[in-house]
């Protein structure tokens, strides 16, 4: 018999998505991947990807995926350009005609049409919010739906987040999760409800589906790779000169972002604070007024943003739910290591004390006493950072792809498909 082969969708193809695109190829697994826009070396899309559309840059493919790609452009579009026009209630939060929750619906919506119509393959992947249609179609015609989760549970998430509101009220309105309708969150359970086999980047985010109320098939924990490593530019010895901090993502809540503030008015002048992250929508007087404090980027390219994180010290990722944490494995591939916490990949790709360190979630204490133990101590900081960068050389992204085919197909064939 034939290879086994899957249909991928996927609306934007971020850095995970296309090392688990190419692992599918790799393999011989990918029949077909679905997605709104798909730029490739030399094509149109490439060539006119400068100043207003250089957006299209982020979603470049590897020119091995285009005999697979096929692409629905116009909502996804017609989101970009609300964005830039300022047109809010075109992309608003669920409602909007364009908003993302509207690109992911009509993606997976014409995903199930065509499986309806005819298109076959013994599996359909798809991510968390765009796999409900696709798997009932899939269903209907006794393919398999293989699930990717890329972040914790939702009911886990308003458990844990729900004590941060009460803990922090004027924070609280950076925690968006919070605006999910019940009816995305029914469906996000259905999707679970629906999946042959779920797939995860984290330990902790397979703890969280310990939250669904009913018992769920297969769960398999496959981590996310690294960068390509790159040295070190200097660690400096002299525990005399500020420490340098740097803090990567959306400025929530839920990354802890208040605790980091909280540790940086403690410590004052003996760290120097840089962040790198968008406010969004979001108008909160207490992020305002902290962020005077620091040296503060909204946002950068992602190159960019590497070559920051190879010049810092340090870089603090306190996220209070989080189902990787990609920022963490950027940072150990430029040789700078990382002070995480439990409740991110942190505890899968981190050998605490070795090559970077894991706290308690929420601790402000815990981050104080680990940037202070760095500040006293440079050769502990050279020592992790060395090791940081060895870990960063010990798993790539093929790597991750390659598992995850691997898995995929180990799946496939023990429910009867000949691979």
């Amino acid at each position: 018999m034939s290879n086994a082969s899957i249909i991928a969708m996927h609306p934007n193809g971020n850095a995970n998505v296309r090392a688990a695109l190419s692992g599918f190829v790799q393999a011989g697994l990918l029949k077909e991947f679905h997605t709104a826009i798909a730029c490739f070396d030399g094509s149109l899309l490439d060539k006119i990807s400068i100043g207003p559309l250089s957006e299209i840059k982020r979603r470049h493919f590897d020119s091995s995926l285009k005999p697979y790609t096929h692409t629905h452009s116009f909502n996804e579009l017609m989101r970009l350009v609300s964005l830039k026009a300022g047109w809010k209630s075109w992309y608003k939060h669920e409602i909007g005609r364009f908003s993302v929750d509207a690109v992911y619906r009509s993606m997976d919506k014409m995903l199930a049409n065509k499986i309806l119509s005819g298109l076959n393959a013994d599996a359909v992947y798809a991510y968390e919010d765009g796999a409900e249609f696709s798997f009932m179609a899939a269903k209907k015609v006794g393919m398999k739906s293989l699930y990717d989760l890329p972040i914790g549970y939702w009911k886990m998430a308003r458990n844990l987040l729900q004590k941060e509101i009460e803990l922090r009220p004027e924070w609280g309105m950076t925690i968006t999760g919070f605006n999910d309708s019940l009816a995305k969150l029914e469906r996000k359970d259905h999707e679970l409800e629906l999946a042959d086999e779920i797939y995860v980047a984290s330990s902790f985010t397979a703890h969280t589906l310990s939250a669904y109320p009913a018992p769920l098939k297969s769960i398999k924990v496959v981590p996310y790779g690294f960068p390509t490593p790159r040295k070190k530019s200097n660690v400096i010895s002299d525990k005399n000169i500020p420490l340098k901090v740097l803090y990567v993502g959306g400025l929530s809540q839920r990354k802890g972002i208040a605790n980091l503030f909280e540790a940086a008015s403690q410590l004052g002048k003996s760290i120097e604070l840089t962040v790198v992250g968008g406010k969004g929508n979001v108008d909160c007087p207490a992020l305002d007024k902290a962020l005077l404090s620091c040296r503060w980027m909204p946002s950068l390219p992602h190159h960019e943003i590497l070559n920051l994180m190879n010049q810092q010290d340090v870089l603090v990722f306190q996220s209070l739910f989080e189902g990787f944490g990609l920022v963490i494995t950027e940072a150990m591939s430029q040789g700078t290591p990382v002070i995480t916490t439990d409740r991110t990949a942190g505890p899968d790709i981190i050998q605490n004390n070795h090559d970077g360190w894991i706290i308690e979630a929420g601790s402000t204490f815990a981050l104080v006493e680990s940037l202070e133990r760095i500040i006293q101590d440079r050769n502990l900081l050279a020592e992790v950072s060395h090791n940081a960068f060895n870990k960063a050389l010990s798993r790539t992204w093929s790597d991750y792809g390659n598992d995850l085919a691997l898995e995929i197909k180990n799946y496939l064939h023990s429910n009867q498909v000949m691979v």
